[in-house]
């Protein structure tokens, strides 16, 4: 059985990495580990804590998802942010007999700037395949909506709304749940919805955010690259985001499309 550690970071996921990993497998039993390394803050904001690892652990899920579609089992782990210390932690933790490491095209590539490939086949000793994922292309034709809701992310209008858009054309979503307000666990809220969402077929995955909407919204335009944001809360004075001008602040800070959905009259914030 041949061991393969495929390392991605924001390319995870991306179809030409899926289809490298296909023809490995084509040719004999593999053991597949993904390995992805947590991204660092572009800059500027304070990151929420799990933030980074949250975003992280969506892309590697997405990709082992992927890889299941196409029947090829793996496992995956969120790593060191050096994508370097990531890859030979890996090597070293799973074993391998191969490595698959997954970039942005040359000009766009950090990695390929610190001159990953080349440094992982020389220390490592082992044969390196370098793939390139261009997003940008692939994302043409899928639209990402970040999703951004409290007490009213399990409210039918938001999941209505998801389910429209959803048949309007292929969508990717996100679902941010800043980790405050109103009673019960944001977790278990957000589990409520991906579910549901699943149960539909429809693509999402989520995270509890920064306890600050305004910021739970910034830190999740610094890891995941979206179209459009869809931000969901209680109609007017009943809604401490509406009263914070949440919306305006959004759209002030971004050239994405920010639509507002009203949610459903009941608990206590946002």
């Amino acid at each position: 059985m041949k061991r393969l550690v495929v390392v991605a970071n924001e390319t995870v996921g991306g179809t030409p990495l899926i289809d490298a990993v296909k023809k490995h497998a084509e040719q004999g039993e593999v053991k597949v580990t993904v390995v992805c390394p947590q991204n660092e803050p572009k800059g500027g904001w304070v990151i929420y804590d799990e933030s980074a690892r949250g975003a992280a652990q969506n892309r590697l899920d997405t990709t082992l998802a992927a890889l299941r579609e196409i029947g090829v089992e793996a496992e995956g782990e969120i790593m060191d942010p050096d994508p370097y210390t990531a890859t030979m932690d890996a090597i070293t933790a799973f074993g391998a007999d191969e490595v698959i490491i997954s970039t942005y095209p040359d000009t766009r590539s950090g990695w390929m700037r610190q001159d990953l490939i080349e440094r992982v086949e020389r220390d490592s000793g082992l044969p390196v395949e370098h793939v390139v994922v261009d997003l940008d292309a692939e994302r043409q034709d899928v639209t990402h909506t970040l999703v951004v809701a409290n007490q009213t992310v399990e409210s039918e209008s938001l999941h209505q709304r998801i389910v429209q858009k959803n048949s309007e054309g292929p969508h990717r979503f996100t679902v941010v749940v800043p980790a405050s307000g109103g009673a019960g666990d944001p977790n278990e809220r957000l589990g409520h919805l991906l579910k549901r969402l699943s149960d539909e077929d429809i693509q999402a995955v989520g995270q509890v955010g920064h306890p600050d909407a305004y910021t739970a919204v910034q830190n999740a335009l610094q890891f995941y690259s979206v179209d459009e944001i869809v931000i969901s809360t209680f109609e007017g004075e009943r809604s401490g985001w509406l009263r914070a001008n949440l919306i305006e602040r959004v759209k002030g800070s971004t050239s994405k499309p920010v639509e507002h959905v009203v949610g459903a009259r009941e608990g206590v914030a946002g």
